[in-house]
């Protein structure tokens, strides 16, 4: 698989700080091949105009994060929109659907927009309003009257399914165009800030709009629908929002996580109802939180919509579930991650050769191991900080010093304090002093 330059030191700068690279996963994914046919299909069926939810399970560090940006990335070659959200006790908590959409605006992008693509979509959907006026071939380009004024006509058109989805979006949509006709920039940034859910938009602003307030839970619903509506229109394939890490919900206040369990079902009820046509919603999120006290189970409408049974082996899983399971990983898998890095690593090195001789296969598998035993032998929780270690404290210093060899003069050293949360319980506490207690 050809790569480029760029895109390979995106991949190995995330690698070297222990996070998941955005971009590039095609070439990193290991043991996903299974997935993609059931998944092809999904996104073939929601292109034509059905929805879809699907929730990932898997403990730490099997790459659920890496599994949500591989669907994604794999959706925008497909035409979709995409965007991530991680779900987060403080900032965006799920009960509350504004500051989800909020930040789900904030990352949306598509193939021609990494980050930040809202407003090029809302203008990229007006811009196709003058091009279909001008494909008509019965108004000149160079009639600017004449050409607003059909526009206009095809607008309000086109805004019709809009309007009763969501009669505020399509207000604040036609104030927009009206904005940017007479050059009123700050009145435009304000309104598209608004439809993309901003909060402390001006008054003075909105009442031009003749809309009020923010965009609260209930609106939020409807300002997606508006969305997908324009996405579609736009000839996109539909919106990919995958919603990360939602095992927070068990970590928080019994009424809050009761608000955000409900808030789920009733994103569930309002997919299987139609309500958001174009629409591929993906969760992530670890057994406990399927499974446990504090998770589904604790609203049981949830807990029924989200059944799967797993107790046969994961070979035999049902792939269209609306649940399924990543495997953990194992240590060939995480050897064979760790040869890709290296090799992509030694394209850009001063010295290929003598990367791919100092650091050969068999050394990456002893750093394998090294690592996961370190780690109490668990291998599913090694990858981030084993790939850390291969690029900065391997690669890195072979590339740079001449006289550094690996075998020589590295020996693997994992200080407490570059561990997350769940490596650090992995590893095992040396004394009751480093035992982590909630309280």
């Amino acid at each position: 698989m050809e790569i480029s330059r760029e895109r390979r030191r995106e991949i190995i700068s995330a690698l070297r700080k222990g996070t998941v690279p955005q971009r590039g996963l095609d070439f990193l994914s290991v043991g996903l091949g299974r997935f993609e046919p059931v998944m092809t299909g999904e996104l073939a069926d929601v292109a034509q105009g059905s929805s879809v939810f699907k929730a990932v399970r898997g403990e730490y560090g099997c790459g659920k994060t890496f599994f949500g940006r591989w669907v994604q990335e794999y959706a925008k070659k497909k035409g979709y929109a995409i965007a991530e959200v991680q779900i987060s006790e403080t900032e965006t908590p799920l009960h509350r659907l504004e500051t989800v959409y909020r930040r789900a605006m904030e990352q949306l992008s598509t193939a021609d927009c990494f980050l930040g693509a809202y407003r090029s979509i809302i203008d990229g959907w007006f811009y196709g309003l003058e091009e279909d006026i001008l494909s008509e071939g019965e108004i000149e380009a160079s009639d600017l009257e004449a050409l607003a004024r059909r526009a206009d006509e095809l607008l309000e058109q086109r805004l019709l399914e809009i309007t009763r989805a969501t009669p505020q979006f399509a207000a604040a949509l036609r104030s927009y165009r009206a904005a940017q006709r007479r050059n009123d920039h700050a009145t435009a940034e304000g309104l598209v800030g608004w439809l993309a859910g901003q909060p402390h938009v001006a008054a003075s602003i909105k009442r031009i709009a003749g809309i009020k307030g923010d965009v609260d839970h209930f609106a939020a619903l409807s300002f997606l629908r508006g969305l997908l509506l324009i996405l579609k229109d736009s000839g996109f394939s539909g919106l990919v929002l995958v919603l990360d890490e939602i095992e927070t919900l068990q970590r928080v206040r019994g009424d809050v996580r009761e608000k955000g369990l409900n808030a789920l079902r009733q994103l569930i009820d309002d997919i299987d109802g139609g309500r958001f046509p174009g629409l591929y919603l993906l969760i992530t999120g670890t057994p406990a939180f399927y499974d446990g006290p504090q998770g589904v189970r604790r609203l049981e409408p949830l807990a029924q919509r989200l059944q799967v049974d797993f107790q046969t082996d994961a070979r035999f899983d049902n792939l269209r579930a609306v649940q399924i399971r990543l495997p953990a990983f194992s240590h060939a898998r995480l050897v064979e991650v760790g040869l890709k890095v290296r090799d992509l690593y030694a394209q850009d090195a001063q010295d290929r050769e003598r990367i791919l001789t100092l650091v050969d296969d068999t050394y990456v598998a002893e750093l394998a191991s090294a690592v996961a035993g370190d780690l109490g032998g668990q291998v599913g929780v090694a990858p981030r900080l084993f790939l850390k270690k291969l690029l900065a404290d391997v690669l890195d210093r072979v590339d740079q010093h001449a006289d550094f060899h690996p075998r020589q003069h590295y020996r693997l050293t994992i200080a407490e304090d570059e561990l997350n949360r769940v490596e650090r319980a992995a590893r095992g506490a040396a004394s009751v002093d480093e035992i982590e207690l909630d309280l």
